[in-house]
């Protein structure tokens, strides 16, 4: 059964790149949060998807909702 269209949206997946560039985090920054080991690890962060061998994805809604949060923080 096709997805809708909401369901489509709601399920993007956004590349590393794409993350980097909504959240305005460095590379190093955006590992930093989710190293559960880091001292600047945030268990809110959106967590990678897996979706290949080497390759992982970021659900859209999650990231927009990880940037709205902190917005909302202000």
């Amino acid at each position: 059964m096709p997805l809708s269209l909401t369901e489509r949206l709601v399920f993007k997946l956004l590349k590393i790149k794409e993350v980097l560039e909504m959240t305005s985090l460095s590379r190093t920054a955006h590992f930093l949060k989710l190293d559960k080991n880091s001292e600047y690890y945030d268990p809110t962060y959106p967590r990678p998807v897996k979706t290949g061998a080497r390759s992982v994805g970021y659900v859209e809604q999650e990231v927009v909702d990880w940037v709205k949060a902190r917005m909302d923080e202000r």
